[in-house]
């Protein structure tokens, strides 16, 4: 089973077990019907009680802790849900985690690097890709003008750079 990282428990609230979430997804309110979780490394199973907001901050209760003492534990923690549990994205739409590592090639099949991150505008998403090669990094924006297609299975992603983009 895979699993999908939807926030990091950044610190405990109150005394009851809450803990304050700081959410590592676009679609806060997903944390409005989630019911299972997965806490930490060693993914420990937990179902979720209660769902607040605090100041920016999202506020969860899992059923299986009422004490600060037994949640303490996993403050820096992440918090997944399975891959099956996960938002289903519009077509053309990628999780970024699935992006970083990709191949990046161009319309003739020339290696350009992998994708090392990616960086959110406002207007469009920018992919940072790394030639390890010859030590350079190039930033090439998420449109479909340059990004031709994208084979997340294959981690294949097949751009039409512009004269001066990959220099």
């Amino acid at each position: 089973m895979g699993y999908t990282i939807v926030g990091k428990i950044i610190n405990t609230h109150g005394i009851r077990g809450e803990v304050k979430v700081y959410p590592l997804t676009n679609d806060v309110q997903r944390f409005e019907y989630l019911k299972e979780a997965f806490i930490g490394d060693t993914k420990v199973a937990v179902n979720v009680d209660g769902v607040k907001y605090h100041k920016g901050s999202i506020i969860l209760k899992f059923k299986e802790y009422d004490d600060i003492n037994q949640i303490l534990k996993y403050k820096d923690s992440f918090i997944f849900v399975s891959d099956e549990n996960r938002v289903i994205l519009p077509e053309n739409h990628y999780f970024i985690y699935d992006l970083i590592g990709c191949k990046v090639v161009d319309t003739n099949g020339n290696s350009i690097g992998n994708l090392k991150d990616v960086l959110q505008g406002h207007s469009n998403d920018v992919y940072v890709v790394e030639d390890g090669d010859n030590f350079k990094e190039y930033l090439i924006p998420a449109v479909k003008e340059f990004v031709k297609q994208v084979n997340i299975n294959e981690k294949l992603i097949t751009v039409d750079p512009i004269e001066g983009m990959i220099e």
